[in-house]
């Protein structure tokens, strides 16, 4: 397992929600966490690293923008 950190625009709780389902299918509940106090608003995603393209497409199907950090 490894810890990928991707950088996002999202600024509050209403923007995690809109993320959760997708994530939790992706991941499941405990494997990402959205870290809003950090500047880069950064996303961390336990996994392999093969579903980083994965992750990004949750993420930007829910309106926001992503980038591996």
């Amino acid at each position: 397992m490894e810890t990928v950190i991707f950088k996002t625009n999202m600024k509050c709780s209403g923007c995690i929600e809109k993320v959760t389902p997708g994530l939790n299918e992706l991941l499941g509940k405990d494997n990402w966490k959205v870290d809003l106090q950090n500047p880069g608003k950064t996303l961390m995603v336990t996994g392999e690293d093969m579903i980083t393209r994965d992750v990004q497409s949750v993420i930007e199907r829910a309106g926001f923008k992503v980038e591996r950090a």
